[in-house]
């Protein structure tokens, strides 16, 4: 039988992406806040979103995780989780019906409150400042002052989680009896003082529980196996996923695997590939095979959107829905030709209308429009829905 790593194994590990406030005068104080704070998840909610993703992992049932590249603070009330809820269950509803299977409905909610980002700073109007990293960490507002990354903001991210959890945990019981499965919590786990301070261990199990949201991942920059973002993933039973992009290596893949999940436990693990539309065709086959010939039981998942960001005409980040259907399309021929279930997408999407992405007739004129978005473009829901259709 299993046993869990130490809950504490991370914590000698480097770690990429981390925001530079241990001087902090309250550094310390919030951690403590954050290690004596009840958990936002339980262990019987991880176990039924891991016997639900089992069940994708099985070929019996289709998944979509959706919602905010970076979630606001000040989107945490009912009106606005509303809205995020009923847009992705709109698209899983979609899907249900193309794929003629249930649907698991996981957002990108109550927590997707910090972001990687590929360079520490950025200029702005000629000034140059740190880099917006999410609202854990600092302010997207253009002063000094507002992107000096604060420790209080981990406990705010906590309170607007809880908010946010509270009512979905009610959307659940009522989704239950019309059949529907979730809505459920991931984002990525990054920032590594918030996510260890939430990790709840238990004696008599012999588990640990990432308590800060029921399904969490590790990104594409903080995959590295020997460090901490793995190992701790690798130390709590939540399902997991892991972000796979074009530059991964078939051994890489399947060290990932055997980390997260050593004891090939269908639905453990959700491997989330973004390649690229011009890299899946060539980076995706081998990985898949390595996966298909060491026996990992995982859930294929397609992110479209992060390998096919470009900069439009006037300098602002878009998405090509043209270029996020043929990566997706790709994926499925590339999984399905190895016998494997194309478990679902994984998607940036507003709840409101947006105009951030640009759709099948690659008219950028009005990206400036609603351009709404913290960080990266997302699709609208009717975008979202057209990508749906060409995949399944």
């Amino acid at each position: 039988m299993r046993r869990d790593p130490l809950p504490s194994a991370w914590e000698s590990l480097p770690a990429q992406q981390q925001p530079e406030w241990d001087a902090h005068p309250l550094h310390a104080a919030v951690l403590g806040r954050l290690r004596n704070a009840a958990p936002l998840v339980t262990h019987a909610e991880a176990a039924t979103l891991g016997q639900g993703l089992a069940e994708v992992a099985l070929g019996r049932a289709r998944v979509v995780q959706a919602g905010d590249c970076a979630e606001s603070f000040y989107e945490s009330g009912a009106a606005h989780t509303a809205a995020k809820v009923a847009a992705i269950d709109a698209l899983a509803d979609r899907m249900a019906a193309l794929a003629g299977q249930s649907v698991l409905r996981i957002g990108r909610i109550a927590g997707q409150y910090a972001k990687p980002r590929s360079a520490p700073v950025e200029v702005v109007d000629g000034v140059k400042l740190p880099v917006f990293r999410g609202h854990m960490v600092n302010q997207e507002t253009v002063s000094e002052l507002a992107r000096r990354p604060d420790p209080r903001r981990m406990v705010w991210a906590y309170h607007a989680s809880a908010e946010i959890l509270s009512d979905l945990r009610a959307r659940r019981r009522a989704a239950a009896d019309g059949g529907r499965l979730g809505p459920w919590s991931s984002h990525e786990a990054l920032v590594l003082d918030y996510e260890a301070g939430l990790v709840r261990h238990d004696p008599v199990s012999g588990r640990s529980l990432l308590g800060s949201t029921h399904f969490p991942w590790i990104g594409e920059r903080t995959r590295q196996l020997d460090h901490a973002h793995v190992a701790l993933l690798a130390a709590v039973g939540n399902p997991v996923g892991c972000k796979i992009g074009p530059s991964t290596d078939p051994d890489t893949l399947l060290g990932l695997c055997a980390a997260l999940d050593p004891d090939r436990v269908p639905g453990r693990l959700t491997l989330i590939f973004r390649m690229g539309r011009d890299m899946v065709a060539g980076a995706l086959p081998p990985l898949v095979r390595a996966v298909v010939s060491a026996g990992h039981p995982v859930v294929w998942m397609s992110d479209p959107m992060h390998g096919n960001t470009r900069r439009a005409a006037g300098g602002v980040k878009t998405r090509y829905l043209a270029d996020l259907v043929a990566e997706s399309r790709e994926f499925r021929r590339v999984v399905e030709g190895a016998g494997r279930h194309v478990g679902g997408l994984h998607l940036e999407v507003a709840a409101e209308h947006v105009t951030e992405c640009v759709g099948r007739h690659g008219d950028e004129s009005a990206l400036t429009e609603r351009y709404r978005t913290l960080c990266d473009p997302r699709l609208t829901v009717e975008q979202a829905s057209e990508l749906i259709d060409a995949t399944f």
